[in-house]
């Protein structure tokens, strides 16, 4: 496991990616062509817009979104990072940054 004490950088990518989850938490993802593992779950949130919003026409934005903080790794000789990925409240996930 990745210690906190790592200095690591963080990059923003907010990138599509394909996931597979079991009871709502992700095993694996799929990003630029590349699968990798989740090797543990660092933290996980809910972030909800506020009620008077939710049913505003005119913005994009779901009312829900789900964050999950991973150590992953693509395995054979890649080193784990940290990711974190979102799933909006439509199904679809993002690959929102990324530790190495």
């Amino acid at each position: 496991m990745i210690r906190k004490s790592d200095s690591r950088v963080s990059r923003m990518y907010s990138e599509p990616i394909g996931a597979w989850d079991q009871d709502g938490r992700p095993l694996t993802f799929v990003w630029r062509g590349r699968r990798y593992t989740v090797l543990g779950v660092l933290e996980h949130w809910v972030v909800s817009r506020e009620w008077w919003q939710r049913n505003t026409p005119d913005t994009d934005v779901p009312p829900e979104r789900e964050f999950w903080r991973v150590e992953a790794t693509a395995g054979g000789d890649v080193a784990a990072a940290i990711y974190e990925l979102r799933r909006d409240e439509t199904g679809d996930w993002l690959l929102v940054r990324v530790w190495d």
